[in-house]
C-alpha cells in the first residue's frame, strides 16, 4: 500500500479510484481527519443518514483508510468514534497501468513494529 506499511499492498487502484471517487466517502475521510468523529458527527457533516455512514464507514475500515477509536463523555458513556489514518494518495499512470501510493498514519508502535520486522527480514545481526 505505502512505503510506510510493505505489509498492505492489496488495495488495488482501481478500487481507490471508486471509492474516493464518491462523495459520501470523501467527506467521511475528510470530516475525521482533523479529530475523531462519531457516525453521527459524520452523518451531519456529511448531509447522509447514519447507515449511510456506517456502510462507508465499514468499507473504509476493510481498506485501513479509518481507524475506530472510543470516546468516553463526561458521565461515562462510550462511543465509538473514527479517525481517518489515510494521508495521502498518489496515482501514477505509466505504461498503461495505473499504480497508486498510499500513505496512511501510523503510531509510534507501528512505527517500531514496522520497523523491527524490516530489520528481521534483512538479516543484519545486530549485538549488544
Amino acid at each position: 500500500m505505502s512505503d510506510d506499511d510493505p505489509d498492505d499492498s492489496s488495495v488495488e487502484p482501481e478500487e481507490i479510484i471508486e471509492l474516493v471517487s464518491r462523495e459520501a466517502p470523501r467527506c467521511i475521510l475528510a470530516a475525521a481527519s482533523g479529530r475523531s468523529c462519531t457516525a453521527e458527527e459524520l452523518a451531519d457533516e456529511c448531509d447522509v443518514s447514519t447507515p449511510t455512514v456506517y456502510r462507508h464507514v465499514d468499507v473504509l475500515q476493510e481498506h485501513g483508510f479509518l481507524e475506530e477509536t472510543i470516546r468516553i463523555d463526561r458521565s461515562g458513556d462510550h462511543r465509538k468514534a473514527y479517525e481517518t489514518t489515510l494521508e495521502r494518495v498518489c496515482l501514477t499512470f505509466e505504461d498503461g497501468l495505473v499504480g497508486a501510493d498510499i500513505h496512511v498514519r501510523q503510531d509510534f508502535i507501528d512505527k517500531f513494529s514496522n520497523f523491527w520486522s524490516e530489520l528481521e527480514r534483512s538479516g543484519i545481526e545486530l549485538r549488544w
